[in-house]
């Protein structure tokens, strides 16, 4: 579909729906967005004002319809008209400016124009956020419930591992399907409560607090998870409550994660020191090969061919080492 972005008079109302109702609804739940280059740039900003002209407003003489697929996901007109200018305004950049000193691709709303398809606007991280979701899901259903007996003390806390790693690259195939502020406030949330719960079963698992075998074991094991609770009740907290903000939120994970790294590292050290087999570094192996996948998101570069960005190459490269962690699990 191809919105119109030149100057005319007439026409009629464009379509009201229920898709504008609910787009009321996520309105309601917006946080404010720091603005990008490209939302500044006044050539994107005048297309977007003459194409929300000629094809969304009362006078609007050419009302060009929206495919169903992309209506059921709450693409309404003005968003296909930043959509559209969007990238007439970066081809324009980089076509004013050729190679070897072009413009650069320059962000919008946080995020770089990607080409969509079947209405989503990130396709790749869709595809590969899936596909870790695919992972969990394989592990709980083919690794965990058919060969962990219910006896084993640690299998309670493995299928909590794989319904959390579930929602999480769930909530985070949704938001990258579309970014409206309550799928981002999802996304955030379930990422938040996956690498948390990491860490909490993390500590369960290394320093073995599921054996209820002492009174004291029993009470560290209740204070521990005490505190994730409170930890990650006041992560959600403060940034519903008191600020959204982008800063805190990476380097709340980035923290919590890099512990998780490091225990599992010297987890794995230590097993390895003891026993001299290869097979007790994989824990180890694991970490390194998530801690390069995460190492890709410093990168964030512009979106090769419009859709391979450091961020989908990111979720890209955790679902190899989740089916290992899933394989490698102790029985």
């Amino acid at each position: 579909m191809k919105f119109n972005v030149t100057p005319k008079r007439g026409g009629a109302p464009s379509f009201l729906s229920i898709q504008q109702l609910l787009l009321l609804g996520f309105v309601a739940l917006a946080t404010p967005v720091a603005a990008s280059i490209g939302d500044r740039l006044p050539e994107f900003q005048e297309c977007i004002r003459v194409c929300e002209r000629e094809n969304c407003g009362p006078d609007a003489e050419h009302q060009t319809p929206i495919p169903l697929h992309r209506r059921l996901l709450l693409w309404s007109c003005p968003s296909e008209c930043d959509y559209t200018c969007q990238h007439l305004t970066t081809s324009s950049r980089l076509s004013q400016s050729p190679p070897p000193f072009p413009h650069p691709v320059v962000q919008y709303h946080g995020k770089w124009p990607f080409i969509r398809f079947l209405g989503m606007q990130e396709p790749l991280s869709v595809l590969f956020s899936l596909g870790n979701f695919w992972a969990h899901y394989q592990g709980l259903y083919t690794k965990i419930l058919p060969n962990i007996p219910p006896s084993y003390p640690l299998r309670k806390w493995y299928i909590l591992l794989s319904y959390v790693g579930m929602a999480s690259w769930f909530f985070s195939a949704v938001f990258h399907t579309r970014d409206f502020p309550v799928t981002e406030q999802l996304d955030y949330f379930a990422a938040g409560a996956n690498v948390l719960y990491g860490l909490y079963y993390t500590v369960v698992r290394i320093f073995r607090l599921d054996k209820k075998d002492t009174p004291r074991r029993e009470s560290l094991l209740r204070l521990w998870t005490a505190l994730c609770i409170l930890m990650y009740v006041a992560h959600v907290t403060y940034l519903k409550m008191w600020a959204w903000d982008y800063t805190y939120n990476m380097a709340a994970n980035v923290a919590v994660g890099a512990v998780q790294n490091l225990l599992w590292s010297w987890y794995s050290w230590t097993r390895y020191r003891e026993q001299k087999k290869g097979w007790a570094a994989w824990p180890g192996i694991v970490v390194a090969w998530v801690l390069v996948a995460m190492s890709l998101e410093l990168l964030d570069f512009p979106p090769l061919w419009g859709s391979v960005d450091a961020h989908s190459l990111w979720h890209a490269g955790t679902i190899v080492p989740t089916i290992i962690w899933y394989n490698k699990l102790e029985r």
